[in-house]
Formats: structure tokens, sequence, C-alpha cells
């Protein structure tokens, strides 16, 4: 299966209507008792048959309104009977390894980053499904994150993307321009402070905004986790070394010292309170004062984003991808199929993408100019953070241990000790010898 690379503009991918997707699965159901799907048995249409799904909790709960509310049209368009489970994020991971040890509980799971390596052994073979309904315009990190050993385990669905929000009247008052590279944010970030505004950033062990600051910092100046080969880890380089040395000043310079204990809430609340001046952040922090302009009178108007800025190598985001993944034991592998597709056609997808409100972005380049995109200016910048993905492990995949680097924080560690003054050549002997110890060297 080909991957869309960053720099191709050409989109081709196209959806199916409701009355198209209808027919189409009507006639599936017909012959798949002639064509096993998947590689699996066909459904047993002597009883009803029926999809459990789960799925985490959004912090947008329009979004789980939708998903709520395109289940029961499924259900209306199908007759296979759809019983939709939401849960909170954190307690997802202990979910599905107790479905795929166990051998049971929902059909489809809604897989995050990269859980499809995870539990690859658990899932199903999706490089037909993904292959219909993607064809070859997966943007490369999207098909990444999902493809184990040349096998697609989820149909990649959406991506959780992130930007710098900033206060337009802190920056006015001081004569800032929002910054295209790393240079220019230290150099406004040290105006800012020193007029006690400083740009919020968490190095603390947690989830969301540690390494999606971290990753793509190291990326910009060219270090890299391990090779193309997935194996020999390359972190102590000249590259590394830059970006820590860089992450030393910017932290002295620009940022709260208080982002060294933040957990992903804190830079929500300095933010929102007014405390400081920036942050890199979903587009729910934005949405919260837009929502709610009695708490925040006015707030919303004076909040724009940026992309994160370049550095000597390139502009990077560290995405979130999401995909939906059939699981090996489910007797209701071609129902789950065609749940699947009517959450990927192009009409429902489409108004997911609208009640998400930019929090969101689709996996393939078409997205980039859904309608979303136009209907406010503070979010337009988010239709373009998929061109800048990359995982963790790059350069290698984001498998088991690139994800065990990950949850133990050592790129985050690498930066925390940098901005508390650390040497970084002594910082980048450390993670080389911290990674070297995950990846068996």
């Amino acid at each position: 299966m080909k991957k869309y690379e960053a720099d191709t503009q050409e989109k081709t991918v196209k959806g199916l209507t409701r009355r198209k997707f209808v027919e189409t699965t009507a006639i599936a159901g017909a012959a798949v008792a002639a064509v096993p799907f998947l590689g699996g048995k066909p459904p047993a249409y002597a009883q009803a048959r029926k999809v459990h799904y789960l799925q985490w909790s959004s912090f947008i709960p329009a979004a789980d309104v939708e998903i709520q509310r395109q289940a029961e049209e499924f259900t209306k368009a199908t007759g296979i009977d759809m019983t939709v489970e939401m849960i909170n994020q954190n307690d997802m991971a202990a979910r599905i390894t107790a479905a795929v040890e166990s051998g049971s509980g929902a059909d489809v799971i809604q897989m995050n980053a990269n859980q499809p390596h995870l539990f690859a052994n658990g899932l199903t073979d999706h490089n037909a499904l993904v292959e219909e309904l993607m064809g070859d315009q997966l943007y490369e990190w999207a098909a990444g994150a999902a493809s184990v050993d040349g096998v697609m385990r989820g149909v990649p669905l959406f991506n959780i993307g992130n930007a710098v929000a900033y206060r337009t009247d802190y920056f006015a008052e001081f004569g800032l321009e929002p910054p295209n590279t790393w240079d220019e944010y230290l150099e406004v970030g040290r105006v800012l402070k020193n007029n006690n505004l400083p740009i919020g950033q968490t190095l603390g062990h947690t989830f969301g905004d540690a390494p999606t600051f971290a990753y793509p910092l190291l990326w910009s100046f060219g270090g890299q986790e391990v090779d193309e080969d997935g194996r020999t880890v390359v972190i102590d380089s000249q590259g590394t070394r830059d970006a820590l040395a860089f992450m030393r000043e910017f932290w002295e310079a620009a940022c709260d010292p208080g982002g060294m204990a933040w957990d992903d809430t804190s830079n929500n609340r300095a933010f929102l309170g007014g405390t400081i001046s920036a942050s890199l952040n979903g587009a729910s922090i934005y949405f919260v004062p837009r929502n709610d302009p009695e708490q925040y009178p006015g707030l919303a108007d004076n909040i724009n984003h940026f992309l994160n800025p370049e550095g000597p190598n390139g502009r990077y985001h560290f995405v979130g991808p999401r995909a939906l993944s059939i699981m090996n034991y489910s007797p209701n592998q071609e129902a789950a199929a065609e749940y699947i597709r009517w959450s990927a056609q192009q009409d429902n997808f489409s108004e997911f993408m609208t009640v998400n409100q930019g929090y969101i972005q689709g996996v393939t380049p078409e997205w980039e100019n859904h309608s979303v995109w136009a209907s406010d200016p503070a979010i337009a910048i988010y239709a373009t953070n998929p061109r800048y993905g990359r995982t963790a492990g790059y350069a290698g995949p984001w498998n088991r241990q690139s994800g065990e680097a990950q949850e133990k924080y050592i790129i985050v560690d690498m930066f925390a000790r940098a901005a508390r003054g650390d040497d970084p050549a002594e910082v980048a002997a450390w993670g080389q010898s911290e990674l070297e110890n995950v990846y068996g060297v």
C-alpha cells in the first residue's frame, strides 16, 4: 500500500453517499457467505447481526453525541444492532488488554497512537479495508501508526493535532508577530517573559503536552531516536545536542519555570487565567472561552494559533492518530467492517469533523479543505498540522520499543534536564544509554 507524502498535494479520495453505502453493503452482505471477509468466518445470519464498539469519551462532548447519532442511523440503514460504549481514555489500554487476553469483548475498538502495534496479535488484517476506503492517500505517519510488518491492524480515521495558542492582545501590546522559527520564538518569548507574560510549557511526566513539545523540537534540529532500521540508537548526535542547547536558553529566557511540574491541565488554566502568553495545545484550549463567553468575556477574540516553529531541519508536529480495529475474536467481523465503512464515508466523517470544531484532522489530505477550517480564522492553521506529522521512534517505526521509550519519558526528561541547566553533551549521552536499554542494544 502506498503512503501519502507530505509534499504531495493531489487529492483523489472519494466518499460514498448513504444511499450508495446501503446498496453496497447489502450486496456485500448477500455475497459474504461465498467470499469470507478478512480471512475470518462469515457472520451467522441465523442470528441478529450486531456490533459492539468501544471508544474513548471525547473532550468534545458534541463529538460523542454525533457518534451515537451516526450509530443509530447505521442501524436504521443496515439492520445491524449497534452498541456504543465510551470510557475514559486512561481506562482504554486496560480494557483492550483484557479483551485480547480473554478473547472476548467489543467487536471494534478505537486504538490510540501506536496501540495497533502493541495489540497486533489480537487484531485482524485490515489491508483490504484500508485500500478500499483510503486508497494510497494516507499520510505516511497515519499508515505507519497502524501498519505492523506490512499488515494494517486498524483503519486510521482521524488525528488529534496541536498548535501554539497565543494571546493576540499581548503580542500586539509589545509589537510582536507570531514566530516562524525557533530563534524567532526565543526572541518573542524573551520580550514576553520580561513583561511577566512567559510562555507556558510543561516538561513533566504528562501524557500529552510534554511529548508533543519535546519530540518536534528534537526533530527540528535534526535529532532522532533511532536510524531507519528501527534498532540502531542515534540519539547522541550533534542535532540532539543543538536542540538541548536551545532548550536550555529558551527555558531560562522565555518560559514559566513552574512548567517543570505541570500536567496537561496546568497550562490550560494558566493560559485561560491570563498568566502566560502562549502554549502548545489542542484546539480545545480555544473553545473553552469561545463556548463560554460569560465566564471568559472577550477572551476568545484575543486568541489565535501558529504551528510549531521551524528549526534547521524543518518543522514537525507530534501526531495523535486514532484507528478503528476489528478484533480477531469477534464473531461479527463483516458487520464490524460495515460499521467502519459507515464511519469513514464522506458525509458522516465530514459531520464528525464539523462537530469537533477543529479539534481533529483527517488522515488524508482532502480534509485540509474541509469547511470547518473556514468557519473560524482562529483554528484555520490546524488544517495543515498533519502535513508535518511524525511519530515517536522516528526514523524507525512507532513500535513497542519506541512506545516504551515514550512511556518512560526519556525524550521529555532529556529536555527537562537541559532546561535545568545540565550540559547538552552529558544529557545526550544519558539518552543514548537509556534508549539502548530499551532497544536491547
